[in-house]
C-alpha cells in the first residue's frame, strides 16, 4: 500500500509516448456508467495518466486515481448499503435497541444547534455517512497531499464556491474532502466549507472538466457523459423536476467548448434512470450500458493506441487494487489524537474502547469511534482520520459541534386510528459522565407524551427514568363486532437501575408504577369488562430484548427474541391483599432466505398471566399486524384486524411468506394458530383458533404504504387495513 506523497509513474507511462486524460462527468448515480466505460478501456489496454472528473466522476476518478481499478469499482459500489450512505441516519447496530428502532419510527431527523451557526447546515443531508464512506475508502490519501504527485494517477476535481459564484478546481488538498465538496448537490447536500469557501458541486459550472484534464498535459482525452436527453416542456412539472432541470442547464456551462477538446467522446445511455438511482438493479444496468457504449466504440479505442504512440497489443500494467479489503484489514496504530473534543469526551472514549491498549484499527473499530461520538457524545459530526507515520497511522478523532438538540418527527394514517403524529426531542447534558434526555409526543386518537432521562457511563450499563402520560381511546371488539369504547387515563413511571446494552442485545431490571383512571366507557355493559375502576399498581420486571434482523419491516436474515416476566402488586407486595399477579411472555422470530426474493419468517409468541387476581386493564387482548400498537400487551394475530380480549393463558404461532417484488415491493402472506385456556393444564381442550392473512407493501422514505385483507374463524368475516407509514 502506497502512502507517501511522492512522484508516482502512470500505469504504463513512458517518455516516447503521449499522455492520456480520462474525463467523467457529474450526474449523481447515472454516473455508474463511468465503471463499465472504464472496464472496457482497461480491456484494450488504453494507458491513462491523468483523470479529472465533476461530482460522481470525482469520487469514480478520485478512487481510480489512487488504485482502485473498475473491477474493484464495480465490486464497491454494489455492496453498499446506498440508501444509509446517502443518509444521514446512524449505523447503530452496535448501539441501544432503542436508538435503531427511532430510525424506523421518525420520518425526518436532524440535529440542531443552539447558539452557534451549524457548519454543516444548508441541505436536507449534512452528508455524514458519505464524508465517512470516503475517509474508509482513501485510507492513505486523507491527509494533504498533492493530486498530481501523491496518487498513482495525477488528479483533479471541480466545485464552485458560492460566495462568488467562482470555480475552484482540486489539484491538492484532502481527498476525501475535495471529493465531498465537488459532489455537494445544492439544496440536496450540505456544502463543504475550507476557510472562506463555501462549495457545492462543481457540475453547476464545469460538469465536464476536459480543461482541468488538458492542463495537467494530456495529449489525448477521452471522455465520458452521463446526461440524458434535453427536457422539453411537457417533461417539467413538479418541484423536483424543475429543480433538476436547472441543474442540468446550468451543468451545460462550458461543455460545448470541453467537449471541442475531446478526442473520443462517449455518451452513456441513462435513459429511465436519474440522479437518485442507487437501487441494486440501476447499479447492475448503468454499469452494463457503460460498458455497451465503450463497446460500440471498440474500433475507434483501438484506433487511438496508435495516435497514443503505443502498440495495438500493448497492455498496461494495471496493478491489484490498492485496498482489496478495504472493509476489513487492520492497521498497526503509532498513536491516538483528539480534535476540537473535551477532555471529558477524550476520557470517555479512551476507557469505553480501551484505546490505550488496542495497537490495531480497521474500519468496523472506525465506525464505532465515529458512531459513539455521534451517539453517545453527541457532536453532530464526527471523523476518523488516518495519517501515515512511521510503520503504522496515527489516528485522528476529530469531532464537530455538540448537539444541542436532536430532532425527530413521524406520521402515519391507518383506517384504525386515521392520522397520528409524533415528534421526539433528544437534549444532551454536556455533563462529565454523558447523559441525555427524551422526549417524545403522539398526537392523535391515542395521546401520548413520554419524558426519559438516561446516563451513559463508560460501561454497557444505561440506567434510565421515565415517566409517561397516556390519553387511550380503545375500541374493544367481541368475535370481530364491535362491543365497547373504552377511554382513560395511563400514568406510568419506572426506574430501570440495570440495563445492559450489547451488540444486538439489551437486558433490563426495573420496577414501575402504573396509575388507570377511567374517564369513561361505552357500550355492552353484559361484558366482562363492564366494571372498571381507578386504580394504580406497583410492578418488578425482567427484560431482555435480541434483534439481529438487517431490516425493521421487511427482514430477509437475523432473529427476534424479546421475553419478560413481571410480578404486579399495588403495594409492592400483593394484590388487594392476596399474592400479585406473575405475567410471562415471549415472541421469537427468524428469517430464511430462499433465493435472494423469498423469505419465510416463523414465529412463536405467547402471554401467560398468573394468579387469583388479573386486572382488566392488563388482560391479553389480539388482534393487528403488531405488538403492543394500541395497549402494551397487544399480541398480533393474522386474520384479526381489531383488538378483542382472549383467555389468560395464550400461546401462538404464524407463518409468514414474503416475497420481494422489485426493488421495494413485497407480498406477505401469513397463516396463524393459537390456543387459549383460562387455566395452563386446559390450554389444548379447546378449539384451536386459526387465520390468514395476504398484504401488499411498498417500502418508502416515509415507511411502509399497503394494505392487507385477513379473515379468522373466531371473527368469521374478512377485514380490511390500511397502513401508511412507520408504526408507532
Amino acid at each position: 500500500m502506497l502512502f507517501a506523497a511522492v512522484t508516482l509513474p502512470s500505469w504504463g507511462a513512458t517518455n516516447d509516448r503521449k499522455k492520456v486524460g480520462v474525463v467523467l462527468s457529474g450526474g449523481g448515480a447515472k454516473g455508474m456508467g463511468h465503471i463499465g466505460v472504464l472496464k472496457v478501456l482497461e480491456k484494450a489496454g488504453i494507458p491513462i495518466d491523468i483523470v479529472t472528473g465533476t461530482s460522481m466522476g470525482s469520487i469514480i476518478g478520485g478512487l481510480y486515481a489512487i488504485g482502485y481499478n473498475a473491477g474493484a469499482l464495480d465490486s464497491m459500489v454494489r455492496v453498499q448499503d446506498w440508501a444509509y450512505v446517502i443518509s444521514d441516519r446512524e449505523d447503530l447496530r452496535n448501539q441501544s435497541l432503542n436508538d435503531r428502532k427511532k430510525q424506523y419510527t421518525y420520518v425526518y431527523s436532524t440535529g440542531l444547534t443552539i447558539g452557534q451557526r451549524d457548519q454543516n447546515a444548508g441541505g436536507f443531508i449534512k452528508g455524514k455517512n458519505l464524508a465517512e464512506l470516503f475517509q474508509q475508502l482513501c485510507t492513505g490519501y486523507t491527509d494533504s497531499i498533492d493530486f498530481t504527485t501523491g496518487l498513482r494517477i495525477p488528479f483533479a476535481c471541480v466545485a464552485i464556491n458560492i460566495v462568488d459564484n467562482s470555480e475552484v478546481d482540486f489539484h491538492s488538498g484532502r481527498l476525501p474532502q475535495a471529493m465531498r465538496a465537488s459532489m455537494a448537490i445544492p439544496v440536496a447536500f450540505s456544502p463543504v466549507r475550507i476557510g472562506d469557501m463555501v462549495l457545492v458541486d462543481g457540475g453547476l459550472k464545469n460538469n465536464y472538466p476536459a480543461d482541468l484534464a488538458r492542463q495537467l498535459g494530456a495529449d489525448i482525452i477521452i471522455g465520458v457523459t452521463v446526461q440524458g436527453a434535453p427536457k422539453v416542456a411537457e417533461d417539467i412539472g413538479g418541484t423536483m423536476s424543475i429543480l433538476s432541470q436547472i441543474i442540468d442547464v446550468n451543468c451545460k456551462n462550458k461543455l460545448d467548448e470541453n467537449l471541442r477538446l475531446t478526442d473520443l467522446h462517449l455518451q452513456v445511455d441513462t435513459k429511465g434512470y436519474g440522479s437518485a438511482s442507487f437501487s441494486q438493479a440501476a447499479i447492475d444496468t448503468l454499469i452494463r450500458r457503460g460498458e455497451e457504449e465503450g463497446m460500440r466504440h471498440w474500433d475507434e479505442i483501438v484506433a487511438l493506441k496508435q495516435r497514443i504512440g503505443v502498440d495495438k497489443d500493448f497492455m498496461p500494467e494495471i496493478p491489484h487494487p490498492l485496498r482489496p479489503q478495504v472493509m476489513t484489514e487492520k492497521q498497526r496504530v503509532i498513536a491516538y489524537t483528539f480534535e476540537n473534543m473535551t477532555p471529558q469526551a477524550e476520557r470517555f472514549l479512551k476507557q469505553k474502547f480501551n484505546l490505550n491498549k488496542i495497537d490495531s484499527i480497521d474500519a468496523k473499530l472506525e465506525q464505532q469511534l465515529t458512531t459513539c461520538m455521534r451517539v453517545d457524545l453527541f457532536y453532530q459530526t464526527a471523523e476518523c482520520r488516518l495519517v501515515p507515520e512511521g510503520n503504522g497511522v496515527r489516528v485522528i478523532l476529530a469531532a464537530g459541534n455538540r448537539k444541542s438538540v436532536q430532532l425527530h418527527a413521524g406520521v402515519r394514517y391507518d383506517t384504525e386510528e386515521y392520522a397520528a403524529l409524533q415528534l421526539g426531542l433528544d437534549i444532551p447534558l454536556k455533563t462529565a459522565i454523558p447523559m441525555n434526555t427524551d422526549l417524545v409526543l403522539r398526537l392523535g386518537k391515542r395521546l401520548m407524551a413520554r419524558g426519559e432521562f438516561t446516563i451513559h457511563p463508560r460501561s454497557i450499563v444505561r440506567p434510565t427514568i421515565s415517566y409517561a402520560f397516556h390519553r387511550n381511546d380503545v375500541d374493544i371488539y367481541f368475535n370481530g363486532d364491535r362491543d365497547y369504547n373504552i377511554r382513560y387515563n395511563q400514568f406510568q413511571a419506572e426506574i430501570i437501575p440495570i440495563s445492559h446494552d450489547l451488540r444486538h442485545f439489551n437486558i433490563q431490571y426495573g420496577l414501575r408504577w402504573d396509575h388507570m383512571h377511567y374517564r369513561n366507557k361505552l357500550g355492552s355493559e353484559t361484558s366482562i369488562q363492564a366494571v372498571l375502576k381507578n386504580e394504580h399498581f406497583y410492578s418488578y420486571h425482567a427484560r431482555i430484548n435480541y434483534n439481529s434482523e438487517d431490516d425493521w419491516n421487511f427482514p430477509t436474515r437475523g432473529s427476534r427474541f424479546k421475553a419478560e416476566y413481571s410480578y404486579m402488586t399495588d403495594d409492592f407486595a400483593k394484590l388487594d391483599g392476596k399474592p400479585g399477579m406473575s405475567e410471562v411472555n415471549a415472541n421469537w422470530r427468524t428469517s430464511f432466505t430462499f433465493g435472494q426474493r423469498f423469505t419465510l419468517q416463523p414465529m412463536l409468541y405467547g402471554r401467560l398471566l398468573f394468579g387469583t387476581i388479573v386486572p382488566p386493564a392488563f388482560g391479553n387482548t389480539i388482534g393487528g399486524d403488531w405488538f403492543g400498537h394500541y395497549v402494551e400487551q397487544q399480541m398480533p394475530f393474522a386474520g384479526i384486524g381489531n383488538m378483542e380480549y382472549v383467555d389468560h393463558q395464550f400461546v401462538a404461532a404464524q407463518l409468514q411468506a414474503q416475497e420481494r417484488i422489485g426493488s421495494n415491493s413485497y407480498v406477505l402472506l401469513r397463516v396463524a394458530g393459537a390456543q387459549q385456556a383460562d387455566h395452563l393444564r386446559n390450554l389444548l381442550d379447546r378449539s384451536t383458533l386459526l387465520g390468514g392473512q395476504i398484504a401488499y407493501y411498498y417500502n418508502t422514505i416515509i415507511g411502509p404504504v399497503g394494505a392487507n385483507v385477513g379473515y379468522s374463524n373466531r371473527t368469521k368475516k374478512p377485514y380490511f387495513y390500511l397502513n401508511l407509514g412507520y408504526e408507532f
